[in-house]
Formats: structure tokens, C-alpha cells, sequence
């Protein structure tokens, strides 16, 4: 009679998980996928970066886990964010080198990436909306101010974002990353925290894309400097458009409303037979390797977006083994998801 129950126990164990299966969504199954290649105890693992973690990854993982409804992943990655990577002022030390340790002393540089710290914020507002907790919400405003006290800047009477808190400011001006100005966020944080900067940061932003064109292609670079309201390329940590600005024109589609105009010279550059990773906007030189998957699915996605393509994009995650091109792919997912929903 045991062995009979024990059976049974089973069984009914396997329908409830075949069940559950049958009922996640596309993009629940393909976060497990991806969770099953890049988490760890609570760490997304760059796996094409010497197996370090950074705010950016954490964030990336905590929003997927959000969107999937996978609370147990979602609260033990901010729990290994909040104790490891989180300063006494609420941003975050942006790099994790694994260590002896297994701990915040393995953060080799504390200084924060507003990319990352943009991104945890926004994973905790919409695990808020999912799960209905206040605690989340609270603590996604936190980080807010904190951002709005050390990363918000003003110059011209416009706001700009910076890229950390030290390092990007001197006297020729600001050093900016304009692929870390995720619009979509900036939209959801407006409507938490009713504070008009994230909206004139949004335009802000979109004003100066219409500026970053450089180039026989017209793109932005990766890192760009700001003076006295004009941008340019001298001093910037290099000039090529590649694994940071090709996130620009995905964050640009991934609003309901937005400028078609901002992405006419990414969508040009995607129309040639054989795509580079990267392009230096200041010479020409091209990476000697082609885009990756995760790329290559932002543009089309962009591409469908812009009304380029009348075929949706039927976006999966496949067998894609490196971090970042797979994140792109899960964000092209989302962004989706996000646009077409009502």
C-alpha cells in the first residue's frame, strides 16, 4: 500500500508539473532556460566575461524573473544584489569578480553603472505590479532617489544621466552612454513616483539621439561626450557603436509612442549582407566577426517595430550560450510583449 501511495505521490507530481509547463508563457519558459544556463545562487554569471556578475546582469535577471513569475529566483537574486552589491547611499557596486570569498569582497570596483542600477530599480517596480507588494515598490523608490541625488545632473536647464557616479565629469564637460537611458523604465518610474525629471529625462534623451550620428552610417557611439549642450567624440573611452549602443534603438521601440525618425540610420545599417559587431564611427573600421543572435533579434524586432517588417518576430532563445546576446534576446522578447499588450 506505501509503494502504491508513493506511485501515486509521483504521479501526480508529474501532471502538476506538466500542467504548470503547459501553462507558463513563452517567454516563462525561455527565462528558464536562461536561468538554467547563466544563474547561480542568486548571481547572473557573465559568461563571456570571465564568469564575472555586474548590476547590469542582476538587474537583466531580476526583471525576467519578474515578467516570468518566478518569485523564488526574483527574491534570491535581490537578496544576493542587496547584500553583495548594494552601497550604504542605495546604488549598487557595478562588477563582482568571483573570490575565495563568495562575498562583497569580491566587488574589485565599487563604483556603480547607472544602467544597472536603473535596471534593479525597474525590476522591483514591476515585481510590485506582479506580485502586489509594497515592500518592492518602497524599495524600487529608494533606489530612485538615490539616482536622482548622485546620477541626474543638469546642465543647459535640461537633465542628463550619468554613466556612475565617479568618473564621467571634468572640464570638458560629461562623458554620457545614451544606450543606458532605458525610455520604457523612465515611463514606469514617472508613473510610481509622479516626478516630472524622469519624463524631461526621457526627452532629453531622445533629443540627443536626433545629435549622435557619426559616420557613413549616421550611428552613435557606445560612449559619447556632452559640453555646453553639444555632443561629441573626443576623450570618450573609445568610438565604435557596438555592444552598448545597439541596446539605443530596442529601448527607443519599446514605447507605444515614439519617433520613427530616431531610427532610420540603425535600421540602414542592419540592411547590408554581412553585419559587424561593432563600427568605429570616427574612422569606419569594422570588427573582423559578424553581429551576434542577440543583435541581430533587436533589429528585427526594431525593424517590425518601425513597420519595416510585417511579420512579427517569432523570437525564441534557442541554444544561445553567451550572457549578453542572450539577454538581448530575452529584452527583444519582453519588448514585445510590453508593446502589443493593451
Amino acid at each position: 500500500m506505501r509503494l502504491l501511495n508513493y506511485a501515486l505521490i509521483i504521479i501526480a507530481g508529474l501532471v502538476l508539473t506538466s500542467c504548470s509547463e503547459k501553462n507558463q508563457t513563452p517567454f516563462a519558459k525561455d527565462w528558464q532556460v536562461f536561468a538554467q544556463r547563466f544563474y547561480e545562487d542568486g548571481r547572473i554569471v557573465d559568461t563571456g566575461n570571465d564568469g564575472i556578475s555586474h548590476s547590469e546582469g542582476q538587474g537583466y535577471g531580476m526583471l525576467f524573473a519578474a515578467v516570468a513569475g518566478d518569485k523564488t529566483r526574483f527574491d534570491e537574486l535581490w537578496r544576493w544584489t542587496r547584500v553583495t552589491l548594494q552601497r550604504d547611499d542605495g546604488l549598487f557596486s557595478w562588477r563582482y569578480r568571483p573570490c575565495p570569498e563568495y562575498s562583497a569582497a569580491c566587488v574589485d570596483d565599487p563604483n556603480n553603472a547607472s544602467d544597472g542600477d536603473v535596471l534593479i530599480a525597474w525590476a522591483l517596480y514591476r515585481a510590485a505590479q506582479v506580485w502586489g507588494s509594497q515592500t518592492y515598490r518602497q524599495q524600487a523608490i529608494t533606489i530612485l532617489n538615490a539616482i536622482e541625488d548622485k546620477l541626474i545632473v543638469t546642465r543647459q536647464g535640461q537633465p542628463l544621466l550619468l554613466p556612475g557616479e565617479a568618473g564621467f565629469m571634468n572640464d570638458d564637460g560629461l562623458q554620457l552612454n545614451l544606450s543606458y537611458w532605458i525610455f520604457p523604465a523612465f515611463s514606469d518610474f514617472y508613473a510610481l513616483t509622479n516626478q516630472p525629471v524622469w519624463q524631461q529625462l526621457s526627452e532629453q534623451g531622445q533629443i540627443l539621439l536626433k545629435q549622435a550620428r557619426w559616420g557613413n552610417w549616421k550611428l552613435p557611439a557606445d560612449w559619447v561626450s556632452y559640453k555646453d549642450g553639444e555632443l561629441h567624440l573626443q576623450n570618450t573611452l573609445h568610438t565604435d557603436y557596438g555592444y552598448n549602443a545597439c541596446r539605443i534603438p530596442l529601448h527607443v521601440v519599446w514605447q507605444k509612442q515614439f519617433d520613427n525618425s530616431l531610427l532610420s540610420s540603425f535600421l540602414n545599417f542592419y540592411d547590408q549582407q554581412a553585419v559587424p559587431a561593432t563600427v568605429d564611427v570616427k574612422n569606419g573600421n569594422t570588427a573582423d566577426h559578424s553581429w551576434s543572435k542577440g543583435m541581430a533579434t533587436v533589429a528585427d524586432v526594431v525593424a517590425y517595430r518601425a513597420g519595416k517588417s510585417v511579420r512579427k518576430p517569432q523570437i525564441m532563445l534557442g541554444d544561445e550560450q553567451d550572457y549578453y546576446s542572450a539577454s538581448l534576446i530575452m529584452l527583444s522578447q519582453l519588448a514585445l510583449m510590453d508593446t502589443e499588450s493593451p
